[in-house]
């Protein structure tokens, strides 16, 4: 069975797979061995692969190198997609999973995956399996945030879709420009994707991407798992 981890800015999601299909998730507000030592306990667990070694508890990367076979995500690891990515080594770890989702999943077919987390990232596959790049702007827990943190007055908020286009008190008016400026985001960048490249498949994924599935005008294809899908491609592609 593969053990999938995908660690994030906020959480921990640890996914269990056997071959392509998945098993269990199971989500934590931080990292513990204790977690993936429960795991071992009620699953066999014979590969790994984690989305961010950099900043993965040594104890957790210590021990599943021990016990599985842990699969790197590095820049000789067999990719499903061409990457034309100028600064490969720079190219986050959570991205290659997505894509790799996507040229799986949907091959030849022109692919906007936007990921609605800390980040907000925007990655595009071509229908020749050619990964062009994308973007990156603020999440909406990071626009909260540096609303407080950059002024002396604003108060810290978090997300409420009761919201409304013209804000009547501070509160109504950060949440409209917050809310209302991402979604008015997402739909213009589609709308520029969708001029330059023709039938676009949009997914959108992520952990704030529930928030906005109903608010955004273009048809798109939801999947909260899509990036997990992806780390397990690249580990059952990779296992020697």
């Amino acid at each position: 069975m593969n053990l999938v981890i995908d660690l994030g800015n906020s959480s921990l999601k640890v996914a269990l797979f056997d071959k392509n299909v998945m098993i269990n998730k199971f989500i934590y507000s931080n990292q513990s061995l204790d977690y993936i030592l429960d795991i071992y306990n009620n699953y066999t667990i014979d590969n790994s692969i984690i989305s961010n070694v950099s900043t993965i508890d040594k104890n957790i990367l210590d021990f599943l190198k021990i016990n599985s076979n842990l699969i790197s995500i590095n820049e000789f690891i067999d990719l499903p997609f061409i990457n034309l990515y100028k600064t490969k080594k720079t190219l986050g770890h959570d991205r290659i999973a997505l894509v790799s989702a996507a040229a799986v999943n949907f091959p030849g077919q022109n692919i906007l995956i936007i990921d609605v987390g800390t980040c907000i990232t925007y990655d595009f596959k071509n229908s020749k399996n050619e990964y062009l790049g994308g973007g990156i702007s603020p999440g909406i827990q990071m626009r909260f945030k540096s609303l407080n943190s950059e002024t002396s007055n604003l108060p810290l908020l978090t997300i409420n879709l009761d919201n409304k286009l013209l804000g009547d008190d501070t509160d109504s008016s950060i949440n409209s420009g917050v809310i209302n400026g991402v979604i008015s985001e997402i739909d213009g960048l589609i709308n520029q994707y969708q001029e330059r490249f023709k039938n676009i498949k949009i997914i959108l994924t992520g952990g704030d991407s529930d928030f906005l599935l109903n608010k955004i005008k273009n048809t798109i294809f939801a999947d909260q798992n899509f990036l997990l899908k992806g780390l397990n491609y690249l580990l059952e592609d990779n296992i020697k």
